[in-house]
């Protein structure tokens, strides 16, 4: 083990890497509910949410597993957050366009997710993937992030929590709840949905000050423990105000995984004619959108966070960066396959970097504890909506404080990034409010004349944008 991770070489012990495996695991176990629920429009317990339980335990096991072996890091990954959200409008969006299915929609949706792990593979052997980073303005790279964390918080208020009465539905708890003129009129249009509204809202705030408190109190497990802690809250007011047993359905539960719904569902269940009903310029464009997000999260996370842990040169180049790429593209790849939206490495890598990881034994570990996971698929599927909205509204809060890196004196970088901040939770499109971000910018200083500051690659990729916004091909 030592002579394979490299550990004395790198000061750390086996304890150590296992302890940093575990804390990771911990800070990241929310994404084993939230990610499926997220991708079916929490159609819990259906056969497409369990095939994407699986599949996303699956390729973020087979995903951490590559950067352990392949880039010896201490890095987890898993289905992105933001990106999953991303891939869920997508899949709305094919559904309405075609008339297909749910289901339809989502296994065309794979073949855009494929298309780009296969992408990925190709870049980073032949290192090209770092190069394009370096080719995308600065301004807009910075924005993707926060853009993503409002859209994440616009979610978590606006959509996650669907409450459904006698009254219709369903009812949200912006819209409906804090969008109400007074409680009284919030409870005639809901009826006997707004009790039930009210355990939401109660539930889900109560988990977002848990998530932050514990997180001040430096607490690694923050957001798993404050989800936990809304879903008691919840559970016991179903118990206490409602007098239903939250548990009821784990009686008749099955334990074993469900994979077959997995087989059935979404492996290798590639539905390539219904995608190019959308026409080929939408394809490209969304492949693009999907590969510009991941390049940045993957790319950014991992130089953060192992600047961090003092694993960077003195030109700030992490070793093995290449193997590391690799590993994400892989991940992709096998999510795809099984059924699940792009792998990137996640930020709560840190928490165990944290904790004294610095191999890939630290992330050994994590892929070993979510492959563990199949088997409590039930217990997942209790989590409520409303505890998964409090992870949502965390995850968006640090997503946002990536502003923190723009300088808002000028005028000329920002107005593309602040764009990008409210287009994205309006048009509920991660890849439009690029597109308008990167067409801003490349226009802006096109006009004050820097126009050699935007390179070839923007001025493509402003055409494209440029091309589906404007341009109505059938």
């Amino acid at each position: 083990m030592d002579k394979f991770f490299k550990l004395e070489e790198n000061k750390t012990t086996v304890k150590t890497e296992i302890v940093a495996g575990i804390t990771t695991f911990m800070t990241m176990a929310y994404i084993v509910a939230l990610n499926p629920s997220l991708l079916t429009n929490f159609d819990i317990g259906s056969p497409l949410w369990n095939a994407v339980f699986c599949a996303t335990l699956i390729s973020t096991a087979i995903g951490t597993f590559c950067m352990a072996f392949l880039a010896n890091k201490p890095f987890a990954m898993s289905s992105g957050m933001g990106l999953n959200a991303f891939f869920a409008v997508v899949v709305g969006q094919i559904v309405a366009i075609t008339g297909v299915s749910y289901t339809q929609g989502f296994q065309a949706g794979m073949v855009i997710i494929l298309v780009e792990g296969i992408v990925f593979i190709l870049l980073s052997v032949f290192n090209i993937r770092d190069k394009i980073v370096d080719a995308i303005p600065l301004p807009v790279r910075i924005g993707i992030a926060p853009a993503i964390g409002m859209m994440l918080l616009n979610i978590a208020l606006g959509s996650n929590c669907q409450i459904f009465s006698e009254k219709g539905g369903g009812f949200f708890v912006m819209r409906d709840f804090f969008g109400a003129l007074t409680a009284a009129s919030a409870q005639a249009q809901m009826g006997s949905g707004y009790g039930w509204m009210v355990l939401s809202v109660v539930t889900m705030f109560a988990g977002l000050i848990a998530i932050v408190v514990l997180d001040a109190k430096g607490k690694k497990s923050c957001v798993l423990l404050g989800m936990l802690f809304a879903s008691v809250v919840y559970w016991a007011g179903e118990a206490i105000f409602f007098g239903k047993n939250p548990f009821e359905m784990l009686a008749a539960a099955s334990w074993v995984p469900p994979i077959n719904d997995m087989v059935e569902t979404t492996l290798f269940k590639f539905d390539f004619a219904t995608i190019m009903q959308l026409g080929w310029v939408s394809v490209v464009t969304l492949v693009l959108t999907f590969c510009i997000i991941d390049m940045f999260d993957t790319i950014g996370t991992l130089v953060g966070t192992a600047s961090r842990a003092g694993m960077v040169d003195k030109d700030g180049n992490m070793p093995n960066m290449k193997e590391a790429l690799l590993s994400d593209a892989v991940g992709t790849v096998v999510g795809s396959c099984t059924g699940t939206s792009t792998i990137t490495t996640f930020v709560e890598s840190a928490a165990g970097v944290e904790a004294g990881g610095r191999t890939g034994l630290t992330a050994l570990t994590t892929g070993f504890l979510f492959l563990l996971c199949l088997f409590i698929s039930p217990i997942a599927a209790i989590i409520p909506a409303a505890a998964t909205s409090s992870a949502l509204l965390y995850v968006g809060v640090l997503m946002i404080s990536g502003l923190r890196a723009l300088d808002f004196n000028d005028k000329l970088n920002n107005v593309p990034v602040l764009l990008m901040l409210i287009a994205m939770p309006i048009s509920g499109s991660i890849g439009h409010a690029i597109g308008i971000g990167i067409i801003t910018y490349s226009l802006i200083n096109l006009v004050n004349g820097n126009g050699s500051r935007v390179s070839m690659l923007s001025w493509i990729i402003s055409i494209l944008f440029i091309i589906k916004f404007f341009v109505p091909i059938s």
